[in-house]
């Protein structure tokens, strides 16, 4: 399974992927930004998350 990944080093927490993509993405308490379990990931808001990232930090991975 495709699932999108967040290199948190890199992120500047612009909130960029909550806004666009909040039922994937989501600030924590801890803050970062995090991913959110779910059986499947939208393909096309995650792909919108990934191409609007101003630091190119997210990117899928594979199960």
């Amino acid at each position: 399974m495709k699932k999108p990944d967040i290199d948190i080093g890199a992120c500047t927490l612009c909130m960029g992927c909550v806004d666009s993509c909040p039922e994937v993405f989501r600030y924590n308490d801890a803050g970062y930004i995090e991913i959110v379990e779910l059986p499947a990931y939208p393909e096309k808001e995650v792909d919108e998350a990934i191409m609007f990232c101003p630091e190119d930090c997210i990117a899928w991975s594979d199960e």
